[in-house]
């Protein structure tokens, strides 16, 4: 690429129509010129050739992606894969694109194909990038329905407007025969959880189908209904090939589930915006198949855009990794995928975050101090069904948890005039201690912050 032609790659920002262009922000390596590697990336996910020979013409100023923002903030000796390149230096950069929608419309698949598809991915000069981030203007996203629900309806129809959602994931995960596994949720109910789910794992399987299991659970939620007077929700996971998607819908809500769950990136980003227009309950996405591609440091795409896009193609919850050890994830990664769920995109309704991974009632004064909100899911697994009275003694001991956090009492000090509370720190307490720490009792306010994304 010559000079000339680098140039035209380039633009000011505040020269270009924002409602014209999706804002991208990569992290890059290369071991020639920044400016060169950059021009290249935003030429080769647009128009790389931008001209017919002997034609005058320029088709990157409507079409080209324009680099508006370049930042060299290291420079190393070896590429992070562990190359070296006849001693020259490998800058590691931050890049802004603009780049114009009109190439690939208000389409989850071509837009991907576009922004981390061949063009950026095998662009030349460049040995390692990620995708950190990606701003879509309002004018974009008024072609997106997002959620059909999102956190307002699903707490109201929980009546859960004050508190988190309390969440259990039925264990064992799989091998529980229909009756069984009802029962299981039926005890997990009556403790107090809001929703009962099955595990990722266990959708319409040989060993468990799908109709079997849901007829057997809803007997035993409507059970549970009338004798706690409060609302349950049986989240029932719909994952399967994509043609079955709206079938395995209709026989979960025909039969009484209150949600759907979708494993987001094994099924599609797309097949969920296609599931969200025909469904009729809310959609809750996980996120398997997530990690391979986003945990890379140097490499892939950020977890924090691929929840940005569930909320988008149309998840009202999304289960994400949470704090602690368990699940690996840095905690300003989780914060993160936090808000963006909550926080503004255009007129995209918020999306309930479900931040978890080896959860129990002494860890949710620790989520709720970082989230500060009571707009998130707690989700529980062995923290329910593995507490030594049984699942209703793990689902109360995490109310009492709650009561706790409000009434500005430690939880050891609470435990002792509640025996599920005390029983699960007794249980659980040694074996989580990066996670099971003093609340914060000087915060006495919950917090959404209204952050532009």
């Amino acid at each position: 690429m010559k000079r000339e032609e680098i140039k035209l790659f380039f633009a000011e920002d505040q020269l270009l129509d924002v409602e014209r262009y999706i804002i991208e922000t990569y992290w890059f390596e290369t071991p020639y010129e920044p400016e060169l590697a950059a021009a290249a990336l935003a030429s080769e996910q647009s128009t790389a050739q931008w001209k017919r020979p002997g034609i005058d013409e320029d088709l990157s100023i409507i079409h080209g992606a324009k680099v508006i923002g370049l930042e060299v903030i290291e420079k190393a000796a070896q590429s992070v894969f562990g190359h070296a390149t006849n001693g020259r230096k490998y800058s590691r950069c931050i890049v802004r694109i603009a780049h114009p929608y009109i190439n690939f419309g208000p389409k989850i698949p071509n837009f991907l194909t576009a922004v981390c598809g061949e063009g950026a991915f095998h662009s030349p000069y460049i040995t390692a990038i990620k995708l950190l981030d990606v701003i879509f203007p309002d004018s974009y996203l008024s072609s997106f329905e997002g959620p059909k629900f999102g956190v307002e309806e699903i707490k109201k129809k929980l009546d859960a407007r004050d508190r988190p959602v309390f969440i259990g994931v039925v264990k064992p995960n799989i091998g529980l025969s229909a009756d069984d596994f009802a029962d299981i949720a039926y005890e997990g109910w009556l403790g107090g959880l809001d929703i009962a789910k099955d595990d990722e794992m266990q959708a319409d399987s040989p060993c468990s189908p799908l109709l079997a299991r849901i007829q057997a659970v809803n007997k035993k939620r409507i059970e549970a209904e009338q004798k706690t007077g409060e609302p349950k929700i049986f989240l029932a996971n719909i994952t399967d090939e994509v043609d079955r998607l709206k079938e395995l819908h209709d026989i979960a809500v025909e039969n009484g589930a209150g949600a759907v769950m979708v494993n987001v990136m094994t099924v599609g980003l797309s097949a969920v915006r296609m599931l969200a227009k025909y469904a009729e309950v809310p959609i809750v996405g996980h996120f398997d198949f997530i990690a391979p591609f986003t945990r890379i440091p140097f490499f892939g795409v950020s977890s924090v855009l691929i929840d940005k896009l569930q909320r988008i193609a149309g998840c009202d919850a999304i289960v994400m990794p949470g704090f602690g050890t368990r699940m690996m994830t840095n905690e300003e990664d989780v914060k993160a995928s936090v808000d963006v769920c909550l926080n503004k995109i255009g007129q995209i309704k918020r999306t309930l975050p479900i931040p978890g991974g080896s959860d129990w009632a002494g860890t949710l004064p620790l989520v709720y101090n970082k989230l500060r909100t009571v707009d998130f899911g707690f989700i529980m697994g062995r923290g329910v069904f593995n507490h030594p009275r049984g699942a209703a003694a793990g689902a109360r001991s995490a109310r009492q948890a709650w009561e706790a956090i409000i009434q500005h009492i430690p939880l050891d000090r609470y435990a002792m005039e509640n025996i599920e509370l005390y029983e699960a720190i007794e249980a659980f307490g040694e074996k989580n201690k990066d996670k099971f720490q003093p609340f914060d009792y000087k915060f006495s306010k919950t917090v959404t912050m209204e952050k532009e994304y």
